[in-house]
């Protein structure tokens, strides 16, 4: 079973903005970003701040529960 370990597709979504746009203001690759929106890798907690200061948004709203990832599949959070 996959765990998804992130929520930035679902914000990149929620913001409008695509991975090719992500990944040009990062300055980083499409294949990399699309990476960490497929979960498939994890950016690191630099990548991770300056992917919220990018989208506005608080930094835990990028990364998913353990009960989120392992139990629901849903990638919100509860607020």
């Amino acid at each position: 079973m996959k765990m998804n370990l992130n929520r930035i597709k679902v914000v990149l979504v929620e913001k409008g903005i695509s991975q090719t746009q992500l990944a040009e203001m990062l300055g980083k690759s499409f294949s990399a970003i699309n990476s960490y929106c497929c979960n498939r890798a994890q950016p690191n907690l630099d990548i991770l701040k300056q992917i919220s200061l990018l989208l506005k948004v608080d930094i835990r709203e990028l990364i998913c529960s353990n009960a989120e990832s392992a139990n629901t599949g849903d990638n919100s959070l509860e607020k």
